[in-house]
């Protein structure tokens, strides 16, 4: 959309970009409507009535035309955009992590001593931070497992870290009690899994 500023205070140059963005519209139309052409006749060549007697090599040539007149569609449209405007960025996924605004509820798994086997004092040297989704009827949280990860000074003996707790997926989100939650609303109450 172009601002106020942009315009020219030209009429004739106001018809002349009135005219080319209509010319362009046109243009995007008749693309539009040849591409819903091939769509058709692809289809009709994949699953119509004799489309087990085609040739596999007209399905190739229906989508080579397609591919060719996609990138003459992008092609178009990025002489059209303006230098000036920055291009939209892609939608970031969130995938793995769970939302923020959850209330988190901290586990720290400490090993039982801190004193190494030849004596010395065992020090934090990092730790592995999980997180999974649980729910109290009516509300969600995340649970946050921390297992610091201890390390002697003294000696070589490796690193020192409590196991991870069993869960019932391997590797999953969802706690014992969110698992509980999702069944029985599935099979006791009825709901389906979306709800």
């Amino acid at each position: 959309m172009l601002d106020a500023v942009d315009l020219p205070d030209d009429i004739a140059a106001l018809k002349a970009m009135l005219i080319a963005s209509q010319q362009r519209e046109v243009r995007k139309d008749e693309r539009i409507e040849r591409l819903e052409k091939l769509v058709a006749a692809f289809k009709h060549a994949a699953f119509g009535r004799k489309s087990e007697k085609a040739d596999p090599e007209q399905f190739d040539l229906a989508l080579e035309d397609l591919e060719t007149a996609i990138a003459a569609v992008h092609a178009e449209d990025e002489a059209d955009s303006s230098p000036g405007k920055a291009q939209p960025r892609p939608r970031a996924a969130n995938r793995g992590s769970l939302p923020a605004h959850l209330p988190r509820v901290e586990e720290i798994i400490e090993p039982e001593s801190l004193i190494c086997t030849c004596g010395g004092g065992l020090h934090c040297i990092g730790e592995d931070v999980s997180e999974r989704l649980d729910v109290i009827p009516a509300q969600f949280r995340v649970i946050v497992t921390r297992r610091p990860k201890y390390a002697c000074r003294a000696c070589t003996d490796g690193v020192f870290q409590v196991p991870a707790p069993a869960r019932l997926i391997h590797a999953g989100l969802p706690t014992e009690a969110t698992i509980a939650h999702v069944l029985v609303s599935k099979y006791a109450d009825h709901l389906p899994l979306y709800r």
